[in-house]
């Protein structure tokens, strides 16, 4: 995991000040180490079924779409309210300074179908969280929820319960 953490850099006071922001976009700037990331985000999967892998806005679009690939699933982008173009089904979810939605299509999930939620990093688990809830409002079933990062230190994992959480590396 050492390759790919040293393709991930430290942007200090990023969005604000006091933040340390951790930016992937070294490491989808190099085809090697893009591919090991996806090769470790496999693995996490260990062998299980999936149907469909939904990505979250924008973050988990990049490697949402390279695992639904390799998965042989389809992939479902999940974004922020009035960006997808049929009709949606939405979830509200609560921020540090007041809220958000997300918007996921209503025919993107079939009853039974097995889900993998991807996002690039788990912080608070507000987003992810939603996205469990449309996920399982359209009867899909989850997998698991993956990550190429968590941020352990926010307790993120907590609102997930009782899905099952893999990360590739934990700050």
């Amino acid at each position: 995991m050492k390759a790919i953490e040293s393709y991930i850099r430290d942007i200090n006071d990023f969005p604000k000040p006091g933040i340390v922001f951790k930016d992937l976009t070294p490491l989808l700037n190099n085809p090697e180490a893009t591919q090991l990331c996806l090769n470790a985000l496999l693995t996490q999967i260990d062998g299980q079924q999936v149907d469909k892998v939904v990505g979250m806005e924008a973050r988990g679009f990049f490697f949402g779409t390279l695992l639904a690939q390799a998965l042989n699933a389809g992939f479902i982008p999940v974004r922020k309210s009035g960006k997808l173009p049929y009709e949606t089904m939405s979830e509200t979810y609560a921020l540090e300074y007041g809220s958000d939605v997300l918007e996921i299509h209503v025919d993107a999930i079939k009853p039974g179908d097995r889900v993998l939620i991807h996002d690039d990093v788990l912080a608070t688990g507000g987003t992810a969280e939603a996205v469990c809830k449309l996920v399982e409002r359209l009867g899909g079933v989850i997998v698991q929820c993956n990550f190429i990062m968590e941020l352990g230190f926010l307790n993120g994992k907590d609102k997930l319960k009782p899905h099952a959480v893999r990360s590739v590396l934990t700050y």
